[in-house]
């Protein structure tokens, strides 16, 4: 398995990219220029520069200073983590309003860099280079909504983006034209994606869906659902329920609005008008999902910037080693898990996909991450963590696998009845799956201590019926009682006996 440079990473320094956008200026610090970003500062400040730039043709006045002055602080925070590189990118408010340029030209006083004002199809071209980061493969139809205007553009699997479109349907744009009426704002919207012929394009392909107002409707989405996990990347609605809530979302009343918890109340002047937007274009476009992602302008700035080769890498193994290096006791150990578990796989054992030999050799470079916890939340916190992590590559079923096998790693294989909640995402033969896989890394590292060039030494392999682990006779006083009841666990899961052999010499078969 290829690896990265690692020497050549650490001598990378942190990149950074500000989005001055229609609602908000956001500073994101991202820890290094790679395929897999890792944000090592990210903030945001609704400043409204485009809340009324419709009818006065002009950014506010109050937000022009409120984003002057973040971005004034930004400039502090970039000094301060020694960001040598600094992109700075102004959309739609920026682009139209009169009053632009005078506040472009401020704002690179205060940033003492050049800001780029980017056209409408530039920002949709980012928007999807954002989403080909965060879902390698991507095929489909991306869409980013923000307070000023709307990107929609095509994503083909083999070609990148195509095609491309700017409209003027932002969620702050759409109440000022609209005088926040939501049946006038409706028209507009009808009337704005009438001209847009291309969009049954996406018909039964997925629809990437970026914006701050289209998280914070996922969110309420994922409250409603009672949904066992807390990531918005990746989160997925199928088209027919999409719909529905956001035909109930966007009929929302000021007070209901108000009682929403779980939404900033920043976003709640603007749900309404984005679930709208939302739902008038999934009618018209027909797509088989609604897929969040948290990868989009910024993200796909830094992914343009990367050399091919980077490109192509794999974001999610190249995480999962980066975390093996960071936090396991020995990174080439977790790197031989990859190899030894392939044994298990294919017949007489369980059947494997290409997609689920990734995902295991990411579990087994993640299986030890959590050793200096305390024994006792090892396996909870390492599933929390492995859950959580700001992955790219990965979709929610995936990370429930990656999550629960290093669970059953480390807590051992518990009824199924008393495994955490998020197995809810995955049918029962993925979930067997990581249950052979967490109970394959428990004996590994019972047998290696998470030393490295041991496990090379002890191969498993299938035979006549039974599971056999090899030892060679100068490791064979680490066979033992505790090795034996791990061994004969895995072998169990995959209904077979178990046997260990010392070198050429049978012992006695063991059947846990």
């Amino acid at each position: 398995m290829k690896r990265p440079n690692d020497q050549d990473r650490r001598n990378r320094k942190p990149v950074a990219v500000i989005d001055i956008g229609s609602n908000s200026v956001r500073l994101v610090v991202f820890e290094q220029a790679k395929r897999n970003p890792v944000p090592l500062f990210n903030e945001k400040v609704l400043c409204g520069l485009g809340r009324s730039l419709a009818t006065t043709g002009e950014l506010d006045k109050r937000g022009v200073e409120r984003a002057l002055r973040a971005l004034r602080r930004f400039r502090a925070i970039c000094d301060q983590l020694d960001v040598t590189n600094i992109d700075v990118i102004a959309t739609a408010a920026a682009r139209e309003a009169d009053n632009g340029p005078n506040f472009v030209s401020r704002a690179e006083q205060v940033m003492a860099c050049d800001i780029s004002v980017i056209t409408g199809k530039r920002e949709a071209y980012l928007a999807a280079n954002g989403v080909i980061s965060g879902f390698p493969g991507a095929d489909g139809i991306a869409a980013d909504l923000g307070g000023g205007s709307l990107e929609i553009i095509g994503i083909h699997k083999k070609k990148g983006p195509v095609d491309g479109v700017t409209l003027p349907l932002g969620g702050l744009r759409l109440i000022d034209l609209s005088g926040g009426d939501l049946k006038k704002a409706r028209d507009i919207v009808d009337a704005a994606l009438a001209k847009v012929d291309w969009l049954k394009k996406g018909k039964g392909r997925p629809f990437y869906a970026i914006g701050g107002t289209w998280r914070a409707f996922a969110r309420l989405h994922m409250a409603y659902a009672q949904y066992p996990l807390s990531v918005m990347h990746a989160y997925r609605i199928p088209l027919n329920k999409a719909l529905k809530f956001a035909g109930v979302v966007d009929n929302l009343s000021a007070e209901s609005l108000e009682r929403l918890a779980v939404i900033p109340r920043a976003r709640r002047e603007t749900l309404p008008f984005g679930a709208l937007v939302l739902e008038r274009l999934l009618k018209k476009m027909r797509p088989s999902e609604f897929v969040v992602s948290a990868f989009g302008v910024r993200e796909g700035l830094l992914y343009s910037t990367l050399p091919e080769e980077e490109q192509k890498r794999d974001p999610l193994i190249d995480a999962c080693h980066e975390l093996a290096v960071l936090r396991s006791r020995s990174a080439e150990h977790a790197g031989e898990l990859c190899e030894w578990t392939d044994a298990l796989f294919g017949a007489p054992g369980p059947e494997e996909t290409a997609a689920e030999k990734r995902l295991r050799h990411a579990a087994c470079l993640l299986s030890d991450i959590g050793w200096r916890t305390h024994p006792d939340y090892r396996g909870s916190q390492s599933q929390s963590q492995i859950a959580q992590e700001s992955f790219a590559g990965i979709d929610h079923p995936g990370r429930a696998f990656l999550a629960l096998s290093v669970f059953y790693r480390n807590q051992g294989l518990i009824p199924r009845s008393e495994t955490p909640a998020i197995h809810q995402l995955i049918d029962k033969e993925t979930l067997q799956r990581a249950r052979i896989v967490g109970a394959a890394i428990r004996t590994a590292h019972m047998i290696s201590a998470s030393a490295p060039h041991v496990i090379d030494k002890t191969p498993i392999f299938y035979e006549d019926g039974r599971l056999v682990l090899k030892i060679p006779h100068e490791l064979a006083d680490l066979e033992g009682e505790r090795l034996d009841l791990r061994f004969g666990v895995l072998a169990r899961e995959l209904e077979m006996d178990s046997e260990i052999r010392i070198g050429a010499r049978e012992k006695e078969t063991v059947t846990a």
